[in-house]
């Protein structure tokens, strides 16, 4: 009697994310904070871990020492079951070159899917905010002996520059088109204001992966990515399908949370996904202890709200102490907030501290960030840009350690 399918998760986490400086200037995207406590990496590999993916190679490129030092040591899997989340920095196998795209980084890496043999692959990025149970897409790709299923949320037309874009046939599965980001893609026909967008995750039967890069290594036109080449190519061969991801339950979601999906590559998505956290009932819910989201915290105290302190509609991280007013925020641990000081609608990394009487608004600030007592950030926009990075909304960002004027 056969088991189950054997899947091999290959996680993307090698982009440098300058879109979201400066809180990329020191660390790879997946390895920036979110959420209080957590890494963005650790949004998809609970995702493939929750759903029985226990055998996951992360691979890394730009600036990844912290991001390898997460993974490292807390995700930690059963040697005694072979299971394991390992980073695979760039290796440099096929010669002397960095990883020249997502495709390329895998091509350089098949030493890992030659070791294990799997069945299939489930190739997911690395910097998205959501929960996914992955083997309910894997049973549609077998179903359908589909070479690759790519999973798809629906999108305002608007926004679809930002994504791959496909055209599903009239079945809604097969893909009869796939474009990498394009200005001016046609919308769906039962709805014309929106897009089926790629989510970046793919499930691909082994053979069908192994024979694209190959067959892509030796195109000199490609850009050699898995949106902008891989799908494009496999979309005309016609062995591509499309997942709705609006038909993946997880268990513990609510109707407000179900479907909930962010790519945070911009300062302003990153922003806007911290928001969706704070309400009495929040767009996405950190506390589903079904399905959770894992990391380590590391050990230290509950938070503390001191005598004056006061904190409404906020996520408080362990080890936080609060003497002054926080609201509409999110904290990482270790943040220290004194007396007078306002924090309105904003993002602290661990181990910031807001001097007396200081005021930050609308911000996110990096790790280790002190704020002198009585200085302002959200105060003097036009300030604000001379001395900070901005967003195009609005947001101001410091970076890791960077002084407060």
């Amino acid at each position: 009697m056969r088991g189950a399918p054997s899947v091999l998760g290959i996680v993307l986490a090698g982009g440098a994310g300058k879109r979201l400086m400066p809180l990329t200037a020191d660390r790879a995207k997946p390895a920036v904070t979110f959420g209080g406590t957590y890494r963005l990496v650790d949004f998809v590999l609970s995702s493939l871990v929750n759903g029985d993916i226990l055998r996951i190679c992360v691979l890394t490129q730009y600036k990844s020492h912290s991001l390898d030092r997460h993974v490292t040591t807390t995700w930690r899997m059963s040697s005694l079951l072979g299971n394991y989340v390992t980073p695979v920095p760039a290796q440099q196998r096929l010669g002397p070159r960095w990883f020249l795209g997502s495709a390329d980084a895998i091509l350089q890496s098949l030493n890992l899917v030659h070791d294990e043999q799997p069945d299939y692959i489930a190739v997911f990025g690395a910097d998205h905010v959501y929960r996914m149970d992955p083997r309910q897409m894997l049973a549609q790709h077998i179903e359908h002996g589909a070479g690759v299923t790519v999973a798809g949320i629906k999108v305002p037309r608007s926004e679809a520059a930002g994504f791959g874009v496909i055209t599903p046939a009239a079945d809604g599965i097969q893909v009869r088109g796939f474009l990498e980001k394009p200005s001016d893609p046609p919308g769906l026909p039962a709805d014309p204001g929106h897009v089926f967008a790629s989510m970046g995750n793919y499930l691909f039967s082994t053979k069908t992966l192994l024979e694209a890069l190959h067959e892509d290594a030796e195109d000199p036109q490609s850009v050699h990515d898995m949106g902008g080449s891989i799908l494009p190519m496999l979309t005309e061969k016609g062995v591509v399908q499309v997942y709705d991801f609006d038909t993946n339950h997880v268990p513990g979601e609510t109707a407000g949370d179900h479907g909930y999906w962010r790519d945070v590559g911009t300062l302003d998505a990153y922003y806007d996904a911290h928001m969706d956290l704070i309400s009495d009932q929040p767009a996405f819910n950190l506390a589903n202890l079904r399905w959770p989201i894992y990391t380590h915290a590391g050990q230290l105290p509950p938070a503390k709200i001191a005598a004056g302190g006061i904190v409404g509609e906020s996520v408080i991280s362990p080890g936080c102490v609060i003497r002054g007013h926080v609201t509409s925020s999110v904290l990482s641990p270790g943040v220290v907030v004194d007396a007078g000081a306002v924090v309105q609608g904003s993002v602290l990394h661990h181990n910031v501290r807001v001097g007396r009487g200081a005021i930050v608004r609308g911000a996110v600030l990096d790790k280790n960030v002190d704020v002198p007592p009585g200085a302002t950030i959200g105060v003097n926009p036009g300030r604000d840009r001379e001395l900070y990075t901005v967003s195009a909304a609005g947001v101001i960002a410091l970076g890791k350690g960077q002084q407060v004027r």
